[in-house]
């Protein structure tokens, strides 16, 4: 038993599967050029939504949509949004002259707790 060798396939240097049967999802190419002329294309499933801009997977910079025609397609600036901050949400909720009665309050209340009632900065 020794003298024999098992003999078979190496692990991972084949698949026993087959293409026989599979279909193929649709796709569609996009192409996108950067400010730097970098050519990008990126494939997408035929019934997405493809946007407007892609991050080059080569140089990470930004890349625009071309159009079929070869011109870069133009950006709507109204469609970009700035993000609101904790401060942004914060005011809507509270007035400035609220905040500064509630930032007294919780000094009033630390000072107590430390048995000192002088101020801070003062």
């Amino acid at each position: 038993m020794a003298d024999r060798t098992l003999r078979g396939m190496r692990l991972g240097a084949q698949s026993m599967q087959s293409e026989e049967g599979v279909e193929f999802a649709s796709r569609q190419r996009a192409q996108y050029r950067t400010l730097e002329g970098e050519s990008f294309e990126v494939v997408f499933s035929a019934d997405a939504e493809v946007p407007d801009t892609w991050e080059s997977p080569k140089s990470g910079r930004e890349g625009v949509l071309i159009a079929p025609d070869g011109t870069p397609v133009d950006i709507a600036q109204s469609e970009i949004k700035a993000p609101r901050t904790h401060w942004d949400m914060l005011l809507e909720r509270r007035s400035i002259a609220e905040l500064e009665d509630l930032l007294e309050e919780r000094l009033q209340l630390l000072r107590a707790r430390r048995g000192t009632g002088e101020r801070l900065g003062a």
